[in-house]
This record gives C-alpha cells, structure tokens and sequence, in this order.
C-alpha cells in the first residue's frame, strides 16, 4: 500500500521599499552566507525581533550601576579578535 504525504509550505511574497543602508546590510548577509535575498532579509527581521526581546528583557529586570544596566554574566571571554570580528560585522 502506497501512501502519499504533502507538505505544504507558505512562501509570502511582497515588495518592501529599504532604505539603502539596510538594503546593503541585507545584500552582504546573502552573499556572505550564500542566501537569497529574501531569505537574508528574513533572518535580519528575525535576529532583530531576538534582540529587541532580549533588551526588553534585560532593561525590565538588570540591576543599574549609575544609569546603565547591568548584563548577566557570560562563560565565555570577549577576546581582541572577537572585537575586531564585530567591528568588521558593524562596519566600524
């Protein structure tokens, strides 16, 4: 007995208008990882909804020290390369 099992994926397709800025961001993305165009402005939209979350919830429950908040602690150390990576990544 055969059985047939569809998949059905939603691909919503709609024009955006990007400022240039972040058209360039999101072509570098694409090229960089070897993603359509679509599918980098996509994981942008993402990272920045998992950030913007994330600084929610920071802001809402870190202790201050004079007018900034404090981070969690992490287990891992920020070296000089990490900070030149990031600085390449911002374009700093």
């Amino acid at each position: 007995m055969m059985r047939l099992v569809l998949l059905l994926v939603t691909i919503m397709r709609t024009t955006l208008t990007l400022s240039e800025d972040a058209l360039l961001v999101a072509k570098h993305l694409a090229q960089r990882e070897k993603l359509s165009l679509g599918d980098a402005v996509s994981a942008l939209i993402r990272e920045g909804a998992r950030l913007r979350q994330g600084a929610e919830h920071v802001s809402a429950q870190s202790p201050l020290r004079g007018r900034f908040a404090l981070l969690p602690a992490r287990d891992e150390a920020i070296s000089v390369e990490h900070v030149r990576e990031l600085m390449d990544r911002e374009g700093i």
